[in-house]
């Protein structure tokens, strides 16, 4: 009777185990399937910095994180311009994203453990490797970040902005005041209104906002940098098909860069090319796309639209942009950088 039982019991947990092996997959495939169902890749972008996303004269929201999500949407649809936008503060778009309501967040956040960890998000891979630092009024007449005791700043609530200062200030026995906001675009706001001393938040960012300041040229970043800020975009959680999708889109930019691929002459190369290396990012040898659902040109789809990284930078950051900024820490390996692209193959 005991054994009759144990096998009964057995029996059922291997049902259970069984059924769940074909519901995994299913669940995995969801948010491709979706995606491919509506046409159109939905993205939540930081709100309204010049560089990553911002309206142009036409306006239609261009830059660096529209870009990302352009690349997504060539590679998975066949066509960048399927794309939604939806300008999302911090808590919005972490909400957002844990909800399903938003196919990806290309926004500008930092990666960290806390965000990381138990928060049903998963991020991608860094595409800005910056760190945090201060912008103030030239009339306030400091050079250096550690002249800022007893300083008033505008900060951003919930972003990662005030646990670096308050380190900051610790580690260098000062004091700060701070005032809090609910978005990074409203500290901006009241410190061009003059309500505190300092905004603080990433260099690039800084770079960025300053553009969009009443009198850009009253203000100057000071040379500190005060932390590490790995930007990532982020998927929901639990989609791993999903999540590789995304991450190798990225990677496919990165690689593009490092082998000489651009938009130009994507087709030349794809064509012509005798590296295998080449070959198989430009899906023209081995079956990586099938490996994600997608077609063989899922990568050849997303140079051919966005360009490489280095193309995307320049275009919307760089030389070739208004901005103007170097890019840092953010060249290729090749180039004693922190970009790399793990190999196709």
């Amino acid at each position: 009777m005991i054994d009759t039982k144990i096998r009964y019991v057995f029996s059922a947990f291997l049902g259970i185990i069984v059924a769940t092996s074909f519901l995994i997959p299913a669940a995995k495939a969801d948010r491709l399937a979706s995606v491919k169902k509506a046409g159109v890749l939905h993205c939540g972008v930081v709100p309204g910095v010049p560089g990553y996303a911002f309206p142009n004269k036409a306006g239609k929201m261009v830059g660096f994180d529209v870009d990302l999500c352009r690349a997504v949407a060539a590679a998975v649809l066949g066509d960048a311009d399927k794309i939604k936008t939806t300008k999302m503060k911090l808590p919005v778009a972490f909400n957002a994203m844990k909800a399903g309501t938003v196919d990806v967040v290309t926004h500008r956040f930092t990666w960290t453990f806390g965000r990381d960890v138990g928060q049903g998000l998963d991020f991608t891979r860094v595409m800005v490797y910056d760190g945090q630092g201060f912008m103030v009024r030239k009339s306030l007449g400091v050079k250096s970040a550690k002249e800022l005791d007893g300083a008033t700043f505008c900060l951003s609530g919930g972003a990662t902005t005030q646990g670096n200062v308050s380190d900051f200030f610790r580690k260098n026995d000062m004091k700060f005041k701070q005032v809090t906001f609910g978005s990074m675009g409203e500290a901006q706001k009241a410190y061009d209104a003059k309500r505190c001393d300092v905004f603080a938040t990433d260099k690039f960012g800084l770079g960025a906002r300053r553009l969009s300041m009443s009198n850009p040229d009253e203000h100057m970043i000071l040379p500190e940098t005060i932390s590490n800020e790995p930007i990532s975009p982020m998927v929901g959680h639990g989609d791993q098909v999903w999540k590789d999708i995304v991450v190798w889109t990225f990677n496919a930019l990165i690689a593009a860069e490092e082998y000489g691929i651009t938009s130009k002459n994507v087709d030349n190369m794809r064509s012509s090319a005798k590296n295998p290396f080449v070959q198989r990012i430009l899906g023209t040898s081995g079956k990586f796309g099938a490996k994600i659902g997608l077609g063989k040109d899922w990568a050849y789809n997303a140079i051919k639209a966005v360009g490489n990284y280095g193309e995307i930078w320049e275009k919307h950051l760089g030389k070739d942009s208004r901005l103007k900024m170097g890019r840092g820490k953010n060249v290729l390996y090749t180039k004693g950088g922190l970009l790399i692209s793990p190999p196709f193959r």
